[in-house]
């Protein structure tokens, strides 16, 4: 399966919500596309930094069917399916399969300990639902499982859709093992995305990219264009924009809402509870970085 077109600088999209807490569709469109305008290459979408977890099966669904329709084609819409169980993760990932994303993701089931069998066969299951290319989805600091080399093997072994991984995990030395493996390696940190890329990852998933994409698209285009010092100065700045965001204070997914909805001029609302909202001083905070032209 073509591993080629996996690439790049791809936001892990927010899920934009009403003052209400309902999913707001025309904010997602409106992050979209802000997104496709600077450049990148693709979405993580509905991952963690999409609260796929706090969110109903219905929008999960919901929330494909409008990138696909908002993408038409352009970029690499990459849904994620994970659920604790793989009826519904299998239900995800077919309907996924239906509505026209490019690929699926998938964490591991979790919550109860599984053996690496049953890892194997709850994503052989996943995989065969949507018919289409699978990316595993490594966060150990949410679900407990850690999907290491040996496991991934065995995984790439037994699931033919399996193309690549997003690599979240703490050891980024991983990443040199998985391209070797002949695996499309995203690493999830958006601090390491230039160090993912000198040891074979194709691209960097994380939230904040797409609360600023064109720091990280600055990033991609010097590092692939040999400008190693260039692309060197240009992780620096990233990493400072992300500092400065997380220093605000407040929980990191009220922070990546309320900084694209004062960056796009749109309701992002706040993140889903139990997550608390900004407080008044950390929105102030927020709003003097967002405007202060570090982005």
């Amino acid at each position: 399966m073509d591993k080629s077109n996996f690439k790049g600088v791809v936001p892990a999209l927010i899920t934009p919500m009403d003052g209400g807490g309902a999913l707001h569709e025309e904010s997602l469109r409106a992050v979209f596309e802000s997104n496709v305008e600077a450049g990148v290459h693709g979405f993580w979408v509905a991952g963690g930094t999409g609260e796929s977890i706090l969110l109903s099966d219905g929008e999960n669904r919901r929330i494909a069917e409008i990138v696909a329709d908002q993408n038409r084609g352009r970029v690499k819409n990459i849904m994620h399916v994970g659920a604790p169980t793989t009826e519904r993760a299998v239900a995800l990932a077919r309907h996924a399969g239906s509505v026209g994303v490019e690929a699926i993701c998938c964490v591991p089931p979790f919550f109860y300990r599984r053996t690496d069998r049953e890892i194997v066969d709850h994503y052989r299951a996943v995989g065969d639902a949507a018919g289409l290319p699978l990316f595993i989805y490594n966060l150990p600091s949410a679900t407990r499982v850690e999907i290491t080399p040996a496991l991934m093997d065995k995984i790439q072994s037994a699931v033919p859709w399996t193309v690549g991984l997003k690599h979240s995990a703490t050891d980024q030395m991983h990443i040199r093992t998985f391209a070797r493996m002949g695996l499309a390696c995203f690493t999830g940190n958006s601090r390491m995305m230039l160090p993912g890329l000198t040891i074979g990852a194709v691209g960097c998933v994380d939230g904040p990219l797409n609360v600023a994409p064109e720091l990280w698209m600055a990033i991609w285009d010097a590092y692939t264009g040999g400008r190693l010092r260039e692309a060197e100065a240009a992780q620096e700045t990233a990493w400072e924009f992300v500092d400065r965001m997380l220093a605000c204070g407040g929980t990191y997914h009220a922070l990546a809402k309320a900084a694209l909805g004062m960056r796009l001029g749109i309701e992002c609302g706040d993140a889903r509870a139990p997550a608390a909202p900004l407080m008044p001083e950390q929105r102030s905070a927020l709003e003097q970085l967002i405007h202060s032209g570090a982005q």
